[in-house]
């Protein structure tokens, strides 16, 4: 015959329910751990810049300075600036139109042969009546952008007009490849 002492079933009790404190703690932790990356990698990224940017007929026209970055997805000097610039995008909103123009993308070739883009991130600073007063090629640090970004909005001469940093290469084609067909992706058939 065997009795089950009071002893050892509070001990039983207290360690279902010590097990079951660890795995709600556990679960609670993996939640907010899955929701915090999830929120991290959305913030900055290029594709949100992307779809974020100001059409560049509207930043041509609308009377307010802006900031044209040549990028490419595949760039890692442009996605590890992506969280910086999508702040500094976030504090100059309302003052300052951001543009971002795909190297990848044949129909930019006029303004990257324009501005002569050979390396990316390529930065052109265009006052508000849309002309360049400065470029920047490359990894730049968020105080460099910060201050060029203040003198843009305030029309004095930028303090960084021509910054190099690291960059990701990129050569622009001479001439825009032919896309008559769409599935063709840019490239050309040999006879």
């Amino acid at each position: 015959m065997t009795t089950n002492s009071p002893i050892k079933q509070e001990t039983s009790v207290a360690t279902k329910l010590r097990n079951f404190l660890i795995v709600i703690v556990a679960i609670a932790l993996s939640v907010a751990l899955f929701l915090g990356l999830r929120t991290e990698t959305n913030s900055g990224s290029l594709a949100n810049l992307a779809a974020a940017s100001t059409p560049l007929e509207v930043a041509m026209s609308n009377s307010k300075p802006s900031v044209i970055e040549f990028y490419a997805d595949w760039c890692t000097v442009c996605q590890k600036m992506a969280p910086y610039i999508t702040k500094l995008e976030q504090q100059y909103a309302d003052k300052v139109n951001f543009v971002m123009l795909n190297v990848d993308n044949s129909k930019w070739l006029p303004e990257m042969l324009k501005y002569r883009v050979d390396g990316i991130p390529h930065f052109v600073f265009l006052n508000k009546t849309g002309e360049n007063v400065a470029q920047a090629i490359g990894d730049q640090p968020q105080t460099v952008m910060d201050s060029n970004l203040e003198a843009l909005v305030t029309g004095s001469s930028l303090p960084y007009a021509q910054a190099s940093g690291k960059v990701s290469q990129f050569s622009a084609p001479a001439t825009p490849t032919s896309q008559d067909d769409p599935r063709s992706h840019g490239s050309q058939v040999v006879n």
